[in-house]
Parts: C-alpha cells; sequence; structure tokens
C-alpha cells in the first residue's frame, strides 16, 4: 500500500509587512508641529514689523515681550506635566498671587533676598503639596480640587494684602530689574526662564520621572501594573506645578518691584492654552516642554502687538480663543490619523 506523502509546509509564515521608515514616525510629526509654531512665530514677528516697526522691532520692546514670556512660561512648563499626566491645575495663577503676597510682606522683606526668593518658593511648594495629596491620595477629581485652592489662595492673598499693593524696598530685589543687570543684552529673567525651561525638557524627556509621567497620562491603570505608584507620581507632579509657580512668583515681584492680591489673574487660561497650542494632548499621555514654550511666546507676541496698534483687549481675547479652538482641532485630527 503506497503512502501519501503531503507536501512540506512553509513553516516560515506569510512575509512581513514592510517596516515603515522612521521618517513617518512620531518623531517627525513633532518636529512638523515645531516647525508649524516656529512659523506661526514668524509670521507674527512679520505682522509686527510691518504694522509698527520702529516701536516693535526695538531691542526694549524685544526685551519686553521675553521678559514677560518669562513669567508665564515659567508658570506653563509646571503646566505642561500635569497635563501630560492626564491632570489639570486651575490654581496657578492664584497661587503666584499668594507666593508673591507673601513674600513681599514686612516681616519677610526683613530677610532680604534670601527671604523673598525662599518664602515665594516655600508657599508655592505648599499649595502644590496640599493640591497633591487632595487629588492623589484624597481621590479628589483634579478640576475640584485645584478650583478649590484657587478660591482659598486668592482669599488668603486679599486677606495678607488687604486689597493694598506691597512695594519691595530690598535692593536686590530691585536691581534684578534694572537694565544693568542685563547678562549681553538679556533680562535675568530669561536667563531664569530659558534655564527652567531646559531643566523641564531634560525632565520629560531624559528621565524615568518623565517616562513615567507619560505613562500614567497615557493609561494610568496600565502604568500602575507596570509598577509605577501613580499616586506617588502624580504628587510629584502637583509638587512641580507648584514649584514652578513659586518661582513665577519670584520673577514677577522682581518685573514689578511689589505683590499684589490680583497677580497671576487668568494664569491658569494662558498656562493651558499655550500648552495645547504647542501640541500637549488634554487628555494626557503626551506633552512638549519645547511647544509649550513656543506657545507661550506665541500668545505674549499676540498682545504685544495688540498693545502697539493700540487694540481693545476683547479683540485679543477673541483672537486667543480662536487660535486655541484651531489647535485642539488640528489635535483631535492628528489623533484620528495615528
Amino acid at each position: 500500500m503506497t503512502q501519501h506523502v503531503s507536501p512540506p509546509r512553509d513553516t516560515a509564515g506569510p512575509t512581513p509587512p514592510a517596516r515603515l521608515p522612521v521618517w513617518r514616525g512620531l518623531p517627525v510629526r513633532a518636529d512638523l508641529r515645531t516647525l508649524s509654531l516656529l512659523g506661526v512665530l514668524a509670521a507674527l514677528v512679520v505682522i509686527g514689523g510691518v504694522t509698527k516697526p520702529d516701536e516693535f522691532l526695538d531691542t526694549r520692546n524685544l526685551q519686553l515681550v521675553l521678559t514677560q514670556a518669562s513669567v508665564i512660561g515659567v508658570v506653563t512648563v509646571g503646566m505642561t506635566f500635569v497635563i501630560t499626566s492626564g491632570g489639570i491645575d486651575l490654581s496657578v495663577g492664584a497661587i503666584v498671587a499668594l507666593a508673591s503676597v507673601w513674600a513681599t510682606t514686612v516681616a519677610t522683606q526683613e530677610y532680604g533676598f534670601a527671604g523673598i526668593l525662599f518664602t515665594a518658593v516655600v508657599v508655592g511648594l505648599g499649595c502644590g503639596l496640599v493640591n497633591g495629596l487632595l487629588i492623589a491620595y484624597g481621590g479628589m477629581v483634579p478640576f475640584i480640587a485645584t478650583l478649590a485652592m484657587l478660591a482659598s489662595a486668592r482669599g488668603l492673598a486679599l486677606q495678607i494684602t488687604d486689597g493694598k499693593t506691597q512695594i519691595v524696598s530690598v535692593d536686590g530685589i530691585l536691581h534684578l530689574g534694572e537694565r544693568d543687570s542685563y547678562v549681553l543684552g538679556v533680562p535675568p529673567l530669561v536667563l531664569v526662564f530659558a534655564s527652567v525651561t531646559v531643566l523641564g525638557w531634560l525632565l520629560l524627556n531624559r528621565t524615568t520621572f518623565g517616562r513615567r509621567t507619560v505613562a500614567v497620562g497615557g493609561n494610568a491603570e496600565a502604568a500602575r501594573l507596570a509598577g509605577i505608584d501613580v499616586r506617588r507620581q502624580r504628587l510629584y507632579l502637583y509638587l512641580l506645578s507648584g514649584l514652578c509657580c513659586g518661582i513665577a512668583a519670584f520673577l514677577l515681584i522682581v518685573l514689578s518691584g511689589s505683590g499684589q492680591n490680583t497677580n497671576g489673574n487668568l494664569y491658569e487660561l494662558d498656562a493651558i492654552a499655550a500648552a495645547i497650542i504647542g501640541g500637549t494632548l488634554l487628555s494626557g499621555g503626551r506633552g512638549t516642554v519645547t511647544g509649550s514654550v513656543l506657545g507661550v511666546l506665541i500668545f505674549t507676541t499676540i498682545t504685544n502687538i495688540f498693545a502697539l496698534n493700540n487694540l481693545q483687549s476683547d479683540v485679543q481675547q477673541i483672537a486667543k480663543g480662536a487660535i486655541i479652538v484651531a489647535a485642539v482641532l488640528v489635535q483631535r485630527r492628528t489623533a484620528s490619523t495615528t
């Protein structure tokens, strides 16, 4: 009896699809987003130069734009980390106000430069600690917890100042705001902003802390199963946001030479908007410090152009709102194609 011999099977399986080239991956999309933001910023510079060439392109005005961007820029770096983790912080403006007035009381100013800086940073960290404990270990929704901090910090700032402006009399603080303190024409506040930006970029993109932040924002449960202490990570992130607020409060004290309970008004909206148009996903899981900083520069340049052309602030707010909506729509379109 003859045996039927079956043909040999192809054990190699189907041919795997060709791997997509690297240039079609996420890094290139991020680079294109950065280039797009640079293009928008360049277009705004051209508009400013055409409409008010003598004023906008003046060195003093450009220094002013960078200085004004420094304060909200430091806040935005901290906000970028929080949003990347899937959270939100509505209290950053109020924390800046509270830190600035607490650091400029008569009692605090008796300790000089170091006392003001230390107080501003500690108050920012303290508020961030409260936010982090309520959210990470208290189980509160970030929106509610930070909204409560917003109201409390604003109220406490008003109580400390009694609605009055606290003038700084410490020479070391006042000197930092003068032109003779500039380093190669760069204001000290801009140097601090640049340092915070570099450190923030390294922390998010080159450390385990940054990878954990992205993982928590992408899928908190998966991050927990992977061994990440999600609650502790969230606590650290709100501490980082509070630290940035404390640094920003100190920069604002140097810039204005005073502390007011109205400081930091709407900073939370500006920081969130700058992070969003920079490419940070509001739902979490993706963040970019570079894009956030470019977003800050775009908004600050728009404000400066509007001010130089004597345009109403309501038109400026409408323009900002339109930019935010456009950025969110682009994010949704990008997410649907990935």
